[in-house]
C-alpha cells in the first residue's frame, strides 16, 4: 500500500522511483532504481529491517553496478525461463540476499528508453522485497 508523499506510478507503470536510504546519494547514480509499487512500502521500511548500513550497501550495488558481484553481501542470478528478462534488453533476475534478513530480486538495463522522454539511460526494477525468513 503507497502512503502520502510515495513517488506516484508515471512514465514506469507500474514501477515508481526509489529513494536512496538516509537520504540524497552523495554520487549522481549511474542507473535509476525503480521499485515495483507493490513493494514502495518495504522499501520505505528497508532501513528500519535490516539497517541503515546494509540498505545503503544495497543502493551503492544497483545504483552502480547491478551486473556485477556486490563487494558487501552476496548476489546470484537465477535459471529457468520465469527469471529471464521481463522486457527487451534487461538481464536475468538477480537475487541480493540482504543482511540475512530477507532478498531482493530485480533486473537490469544499461540502455533503455522506457521512460516519459524517451532518452537513454540505464534501469535498474526492483521486482519483489521479500523481509521475511526464508
Amino acid at each position: 500500500m503507497m502512503a502520502e508523499g510515495d513517488p506516484q506510478p508515471g512514465a514506469y507503470r507500474p514501477f515508481v522511483a526509489a529513494r536512496s536510504p538516509g537520504g540524497r546519494p552523495r554520487e549522481k547514480p549511474g542507473y535509476r532504481v525503480l521499485v515495483h509499487r507493490q513493494y514502495v512500502h518495504l522499501w520505505n521500511e528497508l532501513a528500519d529491517r535490516v539497517g541503515l548500513t546494509a540498505a545503503c550497501q544495497f543502493w551503492d550495488h544497483v545504483s552502480a553496478t547491478p551486473g556485477q558481484p556486490p563487494p558487501v553481501g552476496s548476489s546470484t542470478m537465477l535459471r529457468g525461463k520465469h527469471h529471464g528478462p521481463k522486457w527487451a534488453g534487461y538481464s536475468r533476475t538477480i537475487h541480493y540476499e540482504i543482511s540475512g534478513a530477507g532478498r531482493i530480486d530485480y533486473q537490469y538495463c544499461s540502455d533503455t528508453r522506457e521512460g516519459a522522454d524517451g532518452d537513454p539511460h540505464a534501469v535498474v526494477k526492483i521486482l519483489t522485497i521479500d523481509l521475511g525468513s526464508h
